[in-house]
């Protein structure tokens, strides 16, 4: 697992093991000393209402599919999925016909899924979902990268990393935008600030940045890193601008963008210079670290983080709700328990 710098962990990982008295359980053992799965190529794919779906199962199923892919392929999938999000659930039928031709066999349920695959791409666009459908995956025990949003709640995220534990599985998520251009050999420890943007298509089932603004936000924490203590929104019809302060004193911002053209990038500043981020890298950067992932059990990234991520995400909520006053990532997880 990906180690964070000493200087750089915050409080989050001390809730994420439970010192901020959440409901997370602690079993007495590490995920270094976890379990070895069964080796195999075989993988799944839960919801085919994504084009995440397609893109990953076009790249592994290819007949020159790159040595890096290390030979696996998607030979299942679930195709559900959302059922009550319409701009997911229409892209159902003609998603199950791309991926039959890429020889990929349409199961009835996920119990069936499990008897055909040895690894899961849990690509439910749904975040409502996750957390009951990855937990049948990793109880089987397997392996299961979970697709941004990894949930539509901030304790179905904690309870997700606290069913990894339960289970013995490692797991974890990302966007694709953490790998975008210009993160490549950025030196992390010069970093003094960042503004990232992208995208923020609101979806009333989610929080609002959970659905799209997730991207750019998660492009601010992988060159900002944890540390976040409070954030600050600033809110309307066609933008979101979200300051976050950091431990240290550092400031980042997301901005989240509803009208005009669509597109992901940014700046950050350096103790040596600034570096523009942009454009997008496509999914093989991600899809690379899953099956490195799926190789060793090695997550690239820390459920710390991605706790940290989604705290910062409903702390920005809580502070639309109060007119733009500054709310801790503390007092949301605070209130997990309550």
């Amino acid at each position: 697992m990906t180690n964070l710098n000493n200087d750089r962990r915050s409080f989050l990982k001390k809730a994420a093991l439970g010192s901020l008295a959440l409901s997370v359980p602690e079993p007495a053992w590490s995920w270094s000393s976890a379990p070895t799965v069964a080796a195999g190529k075989r993988v799944g794919i839960i919801g085919l209402d994504t084009s995440h779906s397609t893109a990953f199962t076009k790249v592994l199923n290819a007949a020159d599919a790159s040595a890096e892919y290390a030979g696996y392929k998607v030979v299942a999938a679930y195709p559900y999925g959302s059922k009550d999000i319409e701009s997911s659930t229409k892209r159902i039928p003609g998603y199950i016909e791309d991926v039959k031709k890429l020889n990929v066999e349409i199961v009835d349920s996920i119990a069936d899924l499990l008897k055909k695959v040895d690894v899961v791409l849990l690509e439910t666009n749904d975040g409502r979902l996750h957390r009951e459908q990855a937990a049948q995956v990793m109880k089987a025990g397997k392996r299961v990268f979970i697709d941004k949003p990894i949930a539509a709640s901030l304790a179905d995220v904690v309870g997700i990393f606290a069913d990894s534990k339960k289970y013995r599985i490692p797991v974890f998520s990302a966007s694709s935008l953490r790998y975008i251009k210009g993160i490549e050999g950025l030196d992390k420890s010069q970093v003094v600030g960042a503004d990232t943007f992208s995208p923020a298509v609101l979806e009333k089932t989610h929080p609002d940045l959970f659905w799209y603004g997730i991207h750019g936000v998660e492009t601010l924490f992988t060159v900002m890193g944890t540390g976040c203590r409070q954030v600050v929104r600033v809110s309307n019809k066609d933008t979101d601008i979200v300051v976050g302060t950091w431990a240290d004193g550092r400031v980042g911002t997301f901005r989240g963008t509803r009208s005009g053209k669509h597109d992901y990038g940014g700046t950050v500043f350096t103790q040596t210079g600034n570096v523009r981020l942009g454009p997008y890298a496509g999914y093989e950067p991600l899809l690379k670290d899953i099956i490195k992932y799926f190789e060793t059990g090695n997550v690239p990234v820390t459920p710390e983080e991605t706790i940290e991520i989604f705290a910062f995400m409903e702390a920005a909520d809580e502070s639309k709700r109060r007119n733009g006053a500054p709310v801790s990532l503390e007092s949301v997880l605070k209130n997990l328990k309550q």
